[in-house]
């Protein structure tokens, strides 16, 4: 008897060729300058290996004791992590996953019934498709619009049957920070709450006294701030992300959240006893990532000077950059061709949703050499065709 699967997801989606390519070219342990690597554990950074593994020994993961919003003193570091940044965050706010994913699967079960409809960002990762997907709902995005910064337009969104919008700050893939006028603008738009994604907010590249580092804390917008170990400690390996339930009917939400985490409990004890720990030596690893992402930025302004065919688009934050290439190849075609004759990586701007243009992005966890002979590469590349 055949199964019959669910309609939630494209399960048969078939690999494009420069996925193809690029599996071809690893088999045969081909030469590859792979300029989108975004995992800081393979990145050539030092980590306080010992401190790190000794955190798991606690003697309280020995005992199932579980708690269905996280342990208390994991929610009681996560706070601490918020008073070192400023904002004054209140443990019981604080809700534990195993990830940011699954802080967005439990918003998205918090929010939406079957066919209601989130409203991320455009251009972003393409994460939340699936994530939506996967929970029975939708995706209406707003356009981030680019003239010299970035700025989301969120009054062009489609917010029929609409439950939320997503603000990811800063973004991926554009480095664009939250502003603080702009939370007024969404609510304008649609008095929804804002599910606020804030990963990377600790990876500021320059100074801007307008940004939004948090929306955590915050008694009038409902949101939702999520982060997690992945990004602040530098341990996408170590599971553990949260929910800051903020605004207007936090005490109810976070009610309704632990109903849900109490039905997966999947935050597991020997991570969040950890986590104590892991929080309190984030400083190296943060320092050392942020000054190889700035190194990287300066390398690729350098690259895409004023007399060079390549522009880079302005990047406030995070570990990706964007360079917008002229000519009339995709950048789809054009990866696939510097993948294929130059051995370069790079992630094409489709990827992400970019609209009107030829786009790729640069991972700025990169090592800084194999970054400027790869973009080198590209540039002899665009300037031949």
């Amino acid at each position: 008897m055949p199964i019959t699967y669910s309609r939630r997801l494209h399960w048969t989606t078939p690999r494009n060729r420069l996925a193809t390519l690029l599996a071809a070219r690893r088999a045969a342990r081909a030469p590859l300058l792979d300029l989108t690597g975004t995992n800081p554990t393979q990145a050539g950074f030092e980590y306080p290996a010992r401190e790190i593994l000794q955190a798991l020994t606690h003697p309280g993961a020995l005992t199932y004791d579980p708690s269905a919003a996280g342990l208390p003193q994991a929610r009681e570091a996560v706070a601490g992590y918020y008073a070192d940044l400023g904002f004054n965050v209140h443990p019981e706010r604080i809700l534990l996953t195993a990830s940011t994913s699954e802080a967005y699967s439990f918003l998205f079960k918090l929010l939406c019934d079957p066919g209601c409809s989130v409203l991320p960002p455009r251009p972003s990762y393409p994460l939340f498709d699936y994530l939506a997907r996967l929970e029975l709902c939708r995706l209406s995005s707003y356009p981030l619009h680019y003239d010299g910064a970035w700025s989301p337009v969120p009054e062009l969104a489609d917010t029929t049957n609409a439950r939320a919008w997503i603000a990811v700050s800063p973004n991926n893939p554009t480095g664009s920070y939250l502003k603080q006028h702009e939370p007024a603008r969404f609510h304008a738009a649609a008095p929804l709450p804002i599910i606020c994604d804030e990963v990377f907010t600790c990876y500021a590249l320059r100074e801007d006294p307008s940004r939004i580092h948090s929306m955590a804390g915050q008694d009038t917008t409902p949101s939702f701030s999520l982060s997690g170990l992945s990004k602040i400690c530098g341990l996408p390996q170590m599971k553990l992300g949260w929910i800051v339930a903020s605004g207007e009917g936090a005490s109810d939400s976070m009610a309704r959240l632990e109903l849900i985490a109490d039905t997966f409990l999947s935050a597991s004890a020997p991570v969040q006893y950890a986590s104590v720990q892991w929080l309190a030596l984030r400083g190296a690893v943060q320092s050392a990532i942020l000054s190889r992402a700035r190194e990287n930025l300066a390398i690729l302004r350098r690259l895409a000077g004023p007399t060079s065919p390549l522009t880079l688009l302005d990047a406030e934050g995070g570990w990706t950059a964007v360079l917008r290439i002229p000519g009339s190849l995709s950048d789809e075609e054009r990866v696939y061709r510097l993948l294929d004759q130059d051995n370069v990586l790079l992630q094409p701007g489709y990827f992400y949703d970019f609209d009107g243009g030829t786009y790729v992005v640069v991972s700025l966890l990169t090592r800084p050499g194999h970054l400027e002979e790869g973009i080198t590469r590209l540039l002899r590349r665009v300037s031949d065709t």
